[in-house]
């Protein structure tokens, strides 16, 4: 009988609820139609490259998937390290060419770092290539997820936002 009664008493606002309606969340439309949040976070919209051509460019030029996915840190990094690599296997190939004219004993030090520097830009454009992908895959994700320090400062709390539609 008081189950009844309960069910039938008419619904009270509850105290803890907020009365205000959310706010909309600033966009700005870049382009025709991709959209993204004023704060710079990860965009809103529809992504502007499929995650196998986000793949395939950072393969082809590391960071160039991540260019086009709006991504600029991670893509002058992976375009430095590049850089770096590839300077460094052409030094070591030119250093080996060298040992084996002059004293070919030496050379196969040598061709140990060059081979060295070549699986590093092999690695690079494998991490490029992955990292372009999930960042294409991951392009709806809030761009409001932050790391929160909790008591004593050893661990961090994860706030993750849910939105419902």
């Amino acid at each position: 009988m008081l189950a009844c009664l309960l069910a039938l008493a008419p619904a009270a606002r509850l105290l803890a609820q907020d009365s205000l309606p959310p706010r909309p969340e600033p966009v700005i439309v870049v382009g025709d139609s991709v959209v993204r949040d004023t704060a710079g976070a990860l965009p809103l919209g529809a992504r502007p490259l499929s995650p196998g051509g986000a793949l395939l460019r950072s393969i082809i030029l590391p960071g160039w998937g991540q260019a086009k996915l709006g991504r600029k840190l991670p893509a002058v990094i992976f375009l430095a390290v590049e850089g770096v690599t590839l300077g460094m296997a052409l030094k070591a190939n030119s250093e080996y060419q060298y040992l084996l004219d002059t004293n070919p004993d030496a050379a196969s030090s040598k061709s140990l770092e060059r081979e060295d520097w070549l699986v590093l830009l092999a690695f690079n454009h494998l991490l490029a290539g992955v990292e372009a992908y999930v960042s294409a895959h991951l392009w709806d994700f809030p761009g409001d997820v932050a790391l929160t320090p909790v008591n004593g400062g050893v661990a961090a709390g994860l706030s993750l936002p849910v939105r419902v539609r």
